[in-house]
């Protein structure tokens, strides 16, 4: 398994923007998938964006399309998740996450970072 942390800064008001930043271990992040997930208070883990190993092909749930990108650094082992416009409803702790071992089951994670977005 990959080591993630991720960080970026929490605590943004309505309309805002952040970046996360997944940072990996090891020397094979290229070969992963990596993905982005959130968690809210009472909800499920939701998988809100991912992104191929090259890059090429990109995923996003739709609640955040259009205001959410998510790209990858193989040079610097980094997945970034550039988050615009942001709601009330997007306060969640995100989580990245990498498809180490079988294609399409995240299996490695980090330790989530809270995102509040303040009304």
């Amino acid at each position: 398994q990959v080591q993630l942390v991720e960080s970026g800064v929490g605590l943004v008001q309505t309309g805002g923007s952040l970046r996360l930043s997944c940072a990996a271990s090891g020397r094979t992040f290229s070969t992963y998938a990596m993905g982005w997930f959130r968690q809210a208070p009472g909800k499920e883990r939701e998988l809100i964006a991912a992104v191929s190993r090259s890059t090429s092909n990109t995923y996003y749930a739709d609640s955040v399309k259009g205001r959410f990108t998510i790209s990858r650094d193989n040079a610097k082992n980094t997945v970034y998740l550039q988050m615009n416009s942001l709601k009330p409803e997007d306060t969640a702790n995100y989580y990245c996450a990498a498809q180490t071992r079988t294609v399409g089951s995240y299996d490695s994670w980090g330790q989530g970072t809270q995102v509040t977005v303040s009304s």
